[in-house]
This record gives C-alpha cells, sequence and structure tokens, in this order.
C-alpha cells in the first residue's frame, strides 16, 4: 500500500517494504508540486488537477501498487475519547459508539463517516476501555476517494494527518535516551500555510495546535525582495538559484521569525499545562532542513532541536536517488506515516 499526502502546495508518496528480519524499507518516494489554490485548507478546489498531479506523481515513482492511503487534515475530522465498559462485542461496541457520537457530533450520522478504536484499559477504572472516535463529513472522505480513483488508485485507508505525522515520529522518539519513555517532545510539522505543533509523551497526545505560518512566507519574502513572480519565486527558493544577499537579506530574517513562532507556541503550551519544559523540538515539513533553523530554536527555546527523517535507519531500496531523499526527507513525514499503515491494519 502507498502512503500518499495531499498539502497545499504538493503531493508526496512513499511506499514501504519490510525485509526478512521485518525491517522497514524505503522501496520509493517521490512529490509532485501543486499550484497555489488547487487545495485551500484542506479543501480540493481544483478536483481535476489535483487527480492529475497524483497520476504524474504515481508515474514518476514507478510503483504499480493501486491500494493507497490517504490523510484529512485534523481540521476536517472531530475526535473524541470516551470509555465503556470493557467486555463488549464489536457489535455491541458499535451501537454504544453511535449513540456517544450523537452527542459529539453537530451533523447528523447519515451525513458522516465514523470509525472508532479501542486504545485500551481506562487508567482509573481498568474494567473499562478507552475508545477513540473518530467522525468526518462523508464529502470529505468521498473527496480524498474520489481523487484516488481518478488518479487510477483504490483508497482502503482514509487517516488523519496529524496520527500519520505521530506514527512516523513515534518511531524515531524511540531512538532517543532510554527508548523515549517519558520524554516530552515537540513535533513541529512546518507546512507551506501552516504550522501544526503536536507535544507527545509515551504515545499521547498532550498538547496540540496549528498556527497560520509556513514556507509560503518564505516565497513572499522572495517575491517583495528581488521583484520575481509567486511561480519564479517559489521554483527558484526550491533549485537555490537565488541572489548572493538571499541567505542574509531574505533566508536569516525568515529563519529568525521562524524560530520564535516556534518559542511562542510552546510559551502557549506551557501556560495551558502542568509542564514547563520539553525534552526534545523535533522539525519536520518543507522548510525543517532550512540552514541554522535547528541552531535558532534552541537558542530561542533553550531545548535541544533536530530536523526529522522519517527514514532514519531504514533500508534504502537502489531506486531511491539518496541525495534528494535526505535533502526532502523532513517533508516526507506524513506521507511516511500513511505507508506504515501497510503494516499496521
Amino acid at each position: 500500500m502507498l502512503g500518499i499526502d495531499i498539502s497545499s502546495s504538493s503531493v508526496k508518496l512513499v511506499e514501504l517494504g519490510r525485509d526478512k528480519a521485518g525491517a522497514y524499507v524505503l522501496e520509493r518516494c517521490a512529490m509532485e508540486q501543486l499550484e497555489r489554490g488547487w487545495i485551500i485548507d484542506g479543501n480540493v478546489e481544483k478536483f481535476d488537477e489535483v487527480a492529475e498531479a497524483i497520476k504524474r506523481l504515481v508515474k514518476k515513482s514507478g510503483t504499480k501498487t493501486k491500494h493507497v492511503a490517504l490523510a484529512l487534515p485534523s481540521s476536517a475530522v472531530i475526535t473524541k475519547r470516551i470509555t465503556l465498559p470493557g467486555g463488549l462485542s464489536e457489535q455491541e461496541m458499535e451501537v454504544q459508539v453511535e449513540s456517544e457520537a450523537n452527542q459529539y457530533i453537530p451533523f447528523s450520522l447519515d451525513e458522516v463517516s465514523l470509525d472508532f478504536c479501542v486504545i485500551g484499559p481506562n487508567k482509573s477504572a481498568p474494567d473499562d476501555v478507552d475508545v477513540l472516535i473518530a467522525a468526518s463529513r462523508k464529502e470529505k472522505v468521498q473527496d480524498r476517494q474520489g481523487l484516488a480513483e481518478a488518479a487510477g488508485l483504490k483508497a482502503v485507508v482514509v487517516d488523519i494527518e496529524s496520527n500519520a505525522a505521530r506514527m512516523a515520529a513515534n518511531r524515531l522518539v524511540e531512538s532517543l535516551p532510554n527508548k523515549g519513555q517519558d520524554a516530552v517532545v515537540a513535533l513541529f510539522e512546518i507546512g507551506a500555510m501552516t504550522t501544526s505543533m503536536q507535544v507527545l509523551r509515551n504515545d499521547e497526545v498532550l498538547y496540540d495546535r496549528d498556527q497560520a505560518f509556513g514556507g509560503s512566507q518564505l516565497t513572499q519574502l522572495i517575491v517583495r525582495q528581488y521583484g520575481f513572480s509567486q511561480e519564479e519565486a517559489e521554483t527558484k527558493k526550491r533549485s537555490g538559484d537565488l541572489p548572493e544577499d538571499y541567505n542574509s537579506a531574505v533566508q536569516r530574517p525568515f529563519v529568525d521569525s521562524l524560530a520564535q513562532e516556534v518559542a511562542r507556541a510552546l510559551q502557549f503550551f506551557f501556560t495551558s499545562t502542568p509542564y514547563n519544559r520539553v525534552d526534545h523540538i523535533m522539525l519536520a515539513g518543507g522548510s525543517a532542513p532550512l540552514a541554522g533553523l535547528t541552531e535558532a530554536v534552541t537558542k530561542n527555546t533553550g531545548f535541544v532541536c533536530s530536523t526529522l527523517n522519517p527514514f532514519d535507519g531504514m533500508e534504502i531500496a537502489g531506486s531511491v536517488r539518496l541525495k534528494k531523499m535526505v535533502r526532502e526527507a523532513p517533508t516526507y513525514l506524513t506521507s511516511c506515516g500513511l505507508a506504515m499503515r501497510r503494516f499496521l491494519q
């Protein structure tokens, strides 16, 4: 199964396999840019254009796989953790989940796609179980399924972007000292328009927040500084074909303001929870590899910061262009998490 992440600026594909010892193998990864306005706030505004881009992406990757896992943005999904009596059959649980969901979902249940999973025994009442409910408007799910079909694929999983990012990140948290046990990790995914923050501890989300700040602001700065068109600025930003003073005049100030945004987001976390520190900051997304960013974040926050490569510790298949993959790796966090669903059905 492929993992395909559809964001406002690009579509990204990851295909994973496993070797005989059960370790992950990165079989393929590829990316195709989307034009501004095709996807806005997770909504597909230009269906045919996005479907064509996914077709090109699949062709570029060289995969023959047709099954795909896609994701919806967190803003399109209502999630709620509930507690139910232990020992219910699957059918009894479905009935209970539907009656509980009615209280939390502002639409008729006929209009939503609903799913749930058992998280485990409730900490304060071990005979009960904690269950996570997730619901989204049917048309949002059908949009994603339709895109897959139009590109000749079959959507078998529709996940939530933040869940997929977390799944890929958790594998790397385990490589921290003491296997990441009890470590408080702040994960920032810097997208084109939005930076998503999740604070994790032992597989649990302590806090999450989206900020309207991202890589497109850097593009705007390039447009203003050099008078390029939006498209030119985006192309030159990706290729690095920019004037000599770009680093000092544009990139460094942007890196500083991005580091300040990260520090501000952490302050919100500290003021709204009992926590006053994090053990590690992990950066992913298109702007994560910018020169000097991890150092600027550490300087602004006082906490250790690193750029996340979701393929770290994986075997890399010969068909993957290594240099390109390493440069773009932080962008593939969500698509990598989606591709991992192949082994976690």
